[in-house]
């Protein structure tokens, strides 16, 4: 019988040292139960899909995990499909900061940028 050899699966979302930066600063102030962030893509805003980034404290048995050098970063098992091949950033100026989504399968967004359609 022939050994069969699998490879590591890429990780759906690739994470910025910024972002990375910015999940172990989230986990640092994280309530005590917390065990990661979870990025998942709810219903919301103009164009159907929002991105949001929340504190979790359970694990569900369809999301992704993926580790950084910080904390656990968890993708949404449902929001996967809409997320492979995103990068995911953490951009910050004089008036704004947030995580900044570059995704390579959404179709349009609306035009405060908020939400988008796949």
């Amino acid at each position: 019988m022939t050994e069969v050899k699998t490879r590591a699966r890429p990780a759906a979302v690739k994470l910025t040292p910024a972002s990375e930066a910015r999940i172990t600063e989230l986990m640092s102030k994280a309530p005590e139960d917390a065990i990661g962030v979870k990025l998942s893509t709810p219903r919301r805003g103009c164009s159907g899909l929002a991105y949001s980034v929340d504190y979790i404290s359970e694990a569900v048995p369809f999301d992704e995990k993926i580790e950084t050098p910080g904390g656990v970063l968890y993708i949404d098992g449902g929001s996967v499909l809409y997320l492979v091949g995103s990068v995911m950033d953490w951009v910050e100026d004089e008036f704004a900061a947030g995580f900044v989504f570059t995704n390579p399968n959404a179709t349009g967004s609306c035009g405060c940028g908020e939400s988008f359609t796949v």
